[in-house]
């Protein structure tokens, strides 16, 4: 179970992860060893589930994001579509949804050729919705 101690460390692990331990825990009035032994417990118990680093994929090329819903074509199998996903590394996140769709992506693409071949690829599973990202708000 966690306690307020416990919720606080997990904020300051979002806003950043790589902060030191002995900075968090002048924060949450604990050593920085105890911060240590709590975000430990905390991924032992699999709360905490890995550390992530945020990319500003503009700058590395990939200027183009797309949120891509996705219906399953009526013969298509969701076990090859499944492995298509896994085979793109330009797919960054897919999702299995309810409502509308049957999954949702989040693609990164270099330029519009490349999320095009994507998407022809993609119409041998699948219809498809693509919504481009015009700017990060958050």
């Amino acid at each position: 179970m966690l306690d307020a101690t416990d919720l606080k460390i997990l904020e300051c692990l979002l806003n950043d992860a790589r902060r030191a331990h002995k900075e968090i825990g002048e924060r949450v009035h604990l050593t920085g060893q105890a911060v240590g032994s709590r975000i430990r417990k905390m991924e032992d118990a699999g709360i905490i589930e890995g550390v992530t680093v945020t990319l500003n994929y503009e700058k590395l090329g990939h200027h183009l994001m797309a949120h891509i819903t996705v219906t399953i074509n009526a013969a298509g199998s969701d076990a090859q579509f499944q492995t298509f996903l896994q085979e793109h590394p330009d797919v960054r996140e897919a999702y299995r949804i309810s409502g509308e769709g049957c999954y949702m992506l989040r693609l990164l693409a270099t330029s519009d050729t490349e999320l095009n071949d994507f998407l022809e690829q993609l119409q041998q599973y699948a219809h498809y919705e693509v919504h481009l990202c015009l700017n990060r708000i958050k």
